[in-house]
């Protein structure tokens, strides 16, 4: 598993922002997104309105904690992994 931070621009509030991921936190949060049904566009939005501090650190945040919820399994990591293209989606 890559951990090399890379940037990625995302809309947030009507405007592109960049965030800064590693791999991992990025399949996460596309994972997540599609299980809630939503588009990367509206999670890190829904993210970004919660959050206090720097926007790919709350992204981390978020995704960690949904971990601990157990709702991110090993075996769903392996399985659907695929090409990272930057698509914020």
């Amino acid at each position: 598993m890559s951990m090399t931070v890379k940037k990625r621009s995302v809309m947030v509030g009507g405007h592109r922002t960049s965030i800064s991921l590693e791999s991992a936190f990025w399949d996460a949060l596309v994972r997540l997104a599609s299980a809630e049904g939503k588009t990367i566009t509206e999670m890190v939005s829904d993210i970004d309105a919660a959050r206090t501090g720097n926007l790919s650190s709350a992204i981390r945040i978020w995704v960690l904690e949904r971990a601990m919820q157990g709702l991110l399994k090993p075996e769903q990591a392996a399985a659907e992994r695929k090409p990272d293209r930057g698509k914020d989606g």
